[in-house]
Order: structure tokens, then sequence, then C-alpha cells
């Protein structure tokens, strides 16, 4: 654990005030679900939560039957990391940051084929996307599944489009159950 130097008292209602530098950093937004864990240490720890990493196996499963329908890199991410990939090295992908590019995809809510731009979806990951859709569970968008372009440059087609925005509909589901 790493200290701030950053104290804060807990006013009268119980709460604490998140320093803005510290949500930025950790890309805490307004709204955003925080889990609270505590040790025999008396720390009190306050943890992101992401309803969609609670189902990484199975959105790992669901990557690599999708991967291998499509023929292309399959990602599938949080707010802000990939939590399951397949098509593309695990080790690369996983828990990279998703860009601002893939952020902004995900927090207008509809999906989209990209055709003539090259937008990458994860930081140091030189791939771009070339379909994206978002995962919405109980109307909060919670993440995003992306195929992007392969090696060769090849692009998804409107069936792959359609496989996409039913594999988010269906994980947002899962979230919500």
């Amino acid at each position: 654990m790493k200290a701030t130097g950053i104290v804060r008292r807990i006013d009268d209602l119980g709460r604490v005030v998140i320093p803005k530098e510290i949500r930025r950093t950790m890309r805490i937004r307004e709204g955003d679900p925080l889990e609270i864990y505590t040790n025999a240490g008396g720390e009190v720890i306050f943890k992101k939560y992401s309803p969609i990493g609670e189902l990484s196996v199975f959105a790992t499963q669901y990557a690599e039957v999708m991967g291998a329908a499509t023929k292309l890199p399959i990602i599938i991410c949080d707010r802000d990391r990939c939590i399951a990939a397949a098509g593309i090295s695990k080790k690369e992908a996983l828990e990279r940051k998703v860009t601002p590019e893939l952020e902004t995809i995900i927090n207008e809510r509809k999906s989209v084929n990209i055709e003539n731009e090259k937008l990458s979806a994860l930081e140091g990951i030189d791939r771009g996307i070339t379909v994206a859709s978002p995962i919405i569970a109980a109307g909060d968008v919670c993440g995003a599944v992306v195929l992007l372009q392969s090696e060769t440059g090849e692009k998804a087609n409107d069936s792959d489009m359609k496989l996409v925005s039913v594999a988010a509909a269906f994980l947002g589901r899962q979230v919500e159950s």
C-alpha cells in the first residue's frame, strides 16, 4: 500500500471525501461503486468494484468461443481494464487500461463499427477497434465487448457486429442476475 500524505476527516454523517487527485488517477467517477474491505490491522480499504470483473472466468470462455466464430481477436473490458481476451496474447492484454477512445465509445452507450479510423482499445496494444458494443446492466454501462483488427488488417462483417451486440447484451444480463 502506498501512503499519499492526504488526511481527511469523517463528517457528522459518516462521509469522507476522496481527493480529486486520487479519483482522477484511479478513474473513480461520480456514482462508481466501491467495495469496502477491512483488515486485522485496522485498515479500511476502498476498491473499485467491477461487476463485469466478477464474471471474468465466464467472460474468458465467452471470448474464446466468439474469437473462434469470428476469427478475429476479441477483448471484454470493464470500464477501466481488459478482463478477458481471445485471439491475442492474454499476457499482453489482460489488466491493461482501456484507451480514452474506447472509454468514449463505452460512455456513448451504442455499438460502433469502425471502418476508416484506427482507434486503439487498450493502452500499449496497437490493434485497432473494428466493432465495439457497450455492456449495459440495470441501466448502467459497465464495460464493452470489442472485436479487434486481425494482424492482416481484416475487419468485422455485419454478422460479427450483430454477434458482438448479442454478446454485450447477454453479459449485461449475467451481471444483473
